[in-house]
């Protein structure tokens, strides 16, 4: 009995090994559904999910094939895995600008600043909008002689223009209406940055030379690439991020922004 059970354990143990990658599986299924469907704002947190659950299938399943097809097995599980390191690589590197955008310039002597607006829901601003809006009303307040623009459009399913929901709170916060002004065209953040530098030469006679952003601060290192390619400087402002629980999704999310406007442009 006592050899039956040394003997048995292993296949066991073993039973238990091939179970864990299903088990991992249902859990991060579980979790991309509550991200996609129960909690709004962690789409991307889903899809890390979704894909951490690719790969488990992947080196679990993959493997199998090796029985039939041994060298071809072999050659693409190292080569999959040579460009998974690769890629991860790339996106430590990339969270590294990231996170060293999200402090912000030291430079805070502002002439004019733009707020880069964000989602307008039907009951208000978004959570990322009240950041923006409390960052930009922050800084407002300690430097009375900058001038602000709030810049984004109104999107098919917001009930306002981004920038008209910013200049309302703004000015019941207490800040001058004379120091605001707004442009209400953009719909993306580059063209944020171009409609503002275009209304700020039409307003003052002339293109400014440096421009300070305020937005989350995890879009800072974006915002600031796109500055830069407009021809100016940019200092950033961060506006941070009241819900400590959308950072990771919000930070991981900007890998892929900061990649898409790198390869497209936009």
């Amino acid at each position: 009995q006592l050899e039956e059970h040394i003997m048995g354990t292993p296949s066991l143990g073993r039973r238990l090994l091939r179970l864990l990658p299903w088990l991992c599986c249902a859990i991060l299924a579980a979790a991309a559904f509550v991200l996609k469907f129960l909690l709004p704002g962690y789409s991307f947190s889903a899809l890390v999910c979704c894909c951490l659950i690719g790969l488990i299938l992947f080196y679990t399943l993959f493997p199998r094939l090796g029985t039939r097809f041994p060298r071809f097995t072999r050659i693409t599980l190292r080569v999959f895995t040579v460009l998974l390191v690769l890629g991860l690589a790339v996106c430590a590197v990339t969270e590294g600008f990231i996170i060293k955008a999200s402090f912000g310039s030291k430079d805070t002597d502002a002439d004019y600043l733009v707020v880069l607006g964000a989602k307008v829901r039907e009951d208000g601003p978004s959570v990322s909008l009240w950041d923006r809006i409390y960052g930009a009303y922050d800084f407002l307040a300690a430097h009375p002689d900058t001038v602000a623009v709030v810049s984004g459009g109104q999107g098919p399913d917001e009930p306002t223009s981004e920038a008209q929901c910013m200049f309302d709170h703004l000015t019941a916060l207490g800040i001058d209406p004379g120091r605001i002004y707004l442009e209400d065209k953009s719909t993306s953040t580059k063209e944020n940055i171009l409609f503002t530098l275009n209304l700020l030469e039409e307003k003052t006679g002339s293109r400014p030379k440096k421009l300070w952003v305020v937005s989350s601060e995890y879009h800072l290192c974006r915002a600031g690439m796109m500055t830069r390619d407009c021809g100016v400087e940019f200092a950033g402002i961060p506006a941070r991020t009241s819900r400590p629980s959308q950072l990771v999704n919000h930070f991981l999310r900007e890998i892929a922004g900061v990649w898409h406007y790198i390869l497209l442009g936009y």
